[in-house]
Order: C-alpha cells, then structure tokens, then sequence
C-alpha cells in the first residue's frame, strides 16, 4: 500500500528510521534500515539488511507519521521467530505469526489508530513478551483503517515489518499461529464494521494475544 507516513522503532539503546517509501528507492547507496520495504500492495514484504537488538520484556515505541484523522481503526502487532538469518528470511505465506498486543476502541469510542495515537503523540508502545525465546524475529505492527470497512472489501491494511534480535534467558515460544494473507477473511469479526454508526464495541481482528 502506498502510505505518507515513516516508522521509527527506538529501543533503549537506539533509535531507527523506518523504510521510507518516497525517499529510500531513489537513494544510492540505499540506506540500512530495520524495517523490510514493502514493494507494491498487500502483505510482501523484502528482508533488510539489519536488525535492533533488544530485551525480552522491555518496551518498543513505534512512531508514525502523517496519519490522517479519518483511518479509524485498531493497530495490531504480531511477531514472528526467524528459523534462519532473518536478513534473507521471508515466511511467505506460512503460519508463523502470534499476535503480542492489540488495542482497538475504548469504551468510550476512542479509536487506537486516531485518538488514542494522537493523545500519546504519535508514538505506539508495546512490550516484548518478557518470557521470549532469544532469536531473531519480525515484529508486524499493523494499522487496519475502518473508514470504509462498512462493505467487503472495504479495511484497508497498513502493515510494516521490524527486524529484531531479541536477548534474553527466557524460553518460552507461542503455539497458535496464524499467516499472511489468511489471518483476516470476510468473515473475520472487525474486518467488515461500520465505525460511523455502530456504537458497540469493536471486536479485534485475529487471534488473541
């Protein structure tokens, strides 16, 4: 998808510029980023050539830029543990991908991806699980804007891709996986809603966390 926004990943230890989509292919040399490129529309993504390290259980802020005010809708992250170097890993289509934090519409209709990104100045944060296994993996951080999701196919998908290495003793690894594309269908709750007029609560597309 062609978006007018940047991410920023900023660990405790540094701070990355995102894959620039307006900017990054017209530069030589192209610059070293964490975050995969995305060639055209839909969910392929391109590895790139580094990776952040940082501690399981310790917080990522993601910031995003140029949002506009009418894509409504929830941000999700996903991650994924590479089973080889993550900078030539791609997962395809494979069923590789947990979700590890969700927010969606507050109680009282405020919407993660406009008011809630807003009020915390663009900056979303979400914590490694503190439990992870060490490894490589790509954290997908993903908006789903609402603003014509009234029919089918109306969501619109805005996904980016960080490469990390995450450090630690832990051991633990999910056991439910889902992929890309196929996580979201037609009939997945939050996929088709109407954010102007439906005053219920927002059901979060995918699995649970």
């Amino acid at each position: 998808m062609n978006r007018s926004f940047q991410h920023y990943i900023d660990s405790p230890a540094s701070k990355n510029s995102g894959y620039q989509p307006c900017i990054d292919p017209y530069l030589n040399p192209a610059p070293q980023r964490i975050v995969r490129k995305i060639p055209g529309n839909g969910f392929t993504t391109a590895p790139a050539p580094i990776f952040a390290t940082v501690a399981a259980g310790s917080q990522v802020h993601l910031n995003w830029t140029a949002w506009p005010d009418s894509h409504m809708g929830p941000m999700i992250t996903y991650m994924a543990r590479a089973p080889s170097d993550i900078t030539k890993w791609s997962p395809g289509t494979s069923a590789v991908w947990f979700k590890v934090a969700e927010s969606g519409k507050t109680s009282d209709g405020k919407w993660a991806a406009t008011d809630l990104l807003n009020a915390s100045n663009s900056i979303y944060t979400f914590t490694i699980p503190k439990n992870s296994k060490a490894g490589q993996y790509i954290i997908r951080h993903e908006i789903i804007a609402l603003h014509a999701a009234y029919t089918y196919p109306g969501a619109q998908v805005y996904p980016s891709c960080i490469q990390v290495q995450v450090t630690g003793s832990g051991t633990a690894l999910p056991t439910s996986f889902v992929s890309f594309p196929g996580a979201y269908t037609a009939s997945t709750p939050g996929i088709v809603y109407d954010a102007y007029t439906n005053t219920s609560a927002y059901p979060i597309p995918g699995p649970a966390v």
